[in-house]
């Protein structure tokens, strides 16, 4: 395809010019990062409820395991619904909307009297959180400029993490109060909630998404205000406009043809490989350890020891993400976690398995900053959320898919051949990525959408929505 460019600085341009991070950025930092926190939290509040749930209603651990599996469907469903509404009705709508959708659902958990209607509750939870976690990651891609969207997402991603110990910390507490006060974790998990009030008159709606369905007008106060405060920060004027590729209308079916097909296919492939290495080991190390002879109390303090690395592994993120190409960040990163992973199925040291636990964590956190800055990357404004669902619900249905084929061979050939599966997922991670993903490093949204653009744009299209800058 070939898109004409807009004779007057379009409002990407003019974002993407912008060399630091204004006041304005950094207000919609901390907004996006609180409202991951609270995203973060609640996706692991059954986690730590569970225990307390079953003794309370006498559930079965295949129950545990309904709940959790339905939960991940919920998280499919939420991918894809939640990107393809975000690229028909906006980024802010569906962030805000789908954060008011989870929070009520989990309050809705806190009064569950059932396994069954438990169970409906955390899928419509996960439908809401999944559907926010993309769209906020595709709003993070389109707001920043990209010698800086790395950095920002890594630190976003660093402070959401928290969002579980704190979770942790809150169970831990509140559980030992009585034989109900497992709910309130529930109730906690629809904080967030508040934070969207706030943003719903704080967040600007996405300049990209304005400038590609013809309401680039609604933006310009935005960009102005950036511009304005990005000029008294470096004090004086502002690098030239690079004029960039004005955004091409396309279809949901542009995604099943090529090139962006292929694209589809190498980020679905690779976001299923590294989820179930993520998951593999997170959610399955405390069973596995047990298995291999350790007491259940060294897996205990094993999985809590190891937790503490992962906000300094997504800030470690910090160091290189924007200064490598994400796809040979992310090759060495699962390349380093293969290695890893074999220490497990070799040694039975517990100091030595506790520090490459410790690793372990630190380069999933980093590489989860990577992955989720790089995602976005990969289609054009008017797909960008519909591809990134797509590409992440894919992942979540391999975790389902992942959990009962890891229980089948923990029980049919044991814990070594379950560790031999996730270096062999972590290797196959490492080789898709590194031989079929693109190079994003220093690239505007727009010019790797332009070398992806398979439907024409057309004429002027930023240009006759904004009118003059």
């Amino acid at each position: 395809m070939t898109d004409v460019r807009p004779a007057a600085p379009s409002l990407s341009d003019r974002m993407e010019r912008v060399p630091v991070l204004t006041r304005s950025h950094r207000t919609w930092m901390v907004l996006l990062g609180l409202l991951f926190f609270f995203d973060q939290s609640d996706i692991n509040a059954f986690a730590f409820a569970a225990p307390a749930i079953r003794e309370d209603w006498g559930m079965s651990v295949a129950d545990v395991g309904l709940i959790t599996a339905a939960s991940f469907l919920g998280m499919f469903v939420g991918s894809i619904a939640g990107g393809r509404m975000a690229d028909r009705y906006g980024r802010k709508r569906v962030i805000i909307g789908a954060t008011f959708f989870y929070a009520l659902f989990s309050l809705a958990s806190a009064f569950a009297v059932s396994v069954a209607d438990l169970a409906v509750y955390r899928v419509l939870t996960g439908v809401g959180l999944q559907a926010m976690t993309v769209v906020l990651l595709t709003y993070i891609s389109e707001m920043y400029p990209s010698r800086l969207r790395g950095r920002v997402q890594a630190l976003i991603l660093a402070f959401s993490v928290l969002g579980i110990p704190a979770a942790a910390a809150l169970a831990r507490w509140v559980i030992p109060q009585g034989p109900d006060a497992w709910r309130w974790i529930f109730v906690a998990g629809s904080a967030g909630i508040v934070i969207a009030l706030v943003a719903l008159r704080a967040l600007p709606e996405s300049v990209r998404w304005n400038a590609a369905n013809a309401r680039g007008a609604a933006s310009e106060t935005v960009v102005a205000r950036v511009e304005e405060q990005a000029r008294a920060a470096i004090g004086g004027d502002l690098p030239p406009v690079e004029p960039l590729p004005a955004p091409a209308p396309a279809s949901p079916r542009e995604l099943l043809r090529p090139p962006l097909r292929k694209r589809l296919v190498v980020v679905s492939t690779f976001t299923m490989l590294a989820l179930t290495v993520f998951y593999g080991f997170s959610a399955w190390m405390p069973t596995l350890l047990v298995e291999n002879g350790f007491t259940t109390e060294q897996s205990l303090s094993f999985s809590s020891t190891v937790a503490l690395a992962a906000c300094p592994g997504a800030l470690l993120a910090m160091l290189f993400i924007d200064r490598v190409e994400r796809r040979t960040a992310l090759t060495v990163i699962y390349s380093v976690s293969a290695a890893l992973l074999l220490v497990f199925a070799l040694v039975n040291s517990y100091p030595v398995l506790v520090a490459a636990g410790l690793l372990m964590v630190l380069a999933s956190q980093a590489a989860g900053a990577c992955g989720y800055t790089y995602l976005p990357e990969m289609f054009p404004t008017r797909l960008r959320a519909l591809g990134v669902g797509i590409g992440n619900g894919a992942g979540r249905l391999a975790v389902v898919a992942g959990s009962f084929l890891i229980a089948f061979i923990l029980g049919r050939f044991g814990d070594k051949a379950v560790f031999g599966c996730l270096v062999g997922a972590a290797v196959l991670a490492a080789l898709v990525m590194g031989m079929f993903g693109e190079r994003t490093r220093g690239r505007s949204l727009e010019s790797l959408s332009d070398a992806a653009s398979v439907a024409p744009a057309p004429r002027a299209v930023e240009g006759t929505a904004q009118g003059a800058h």
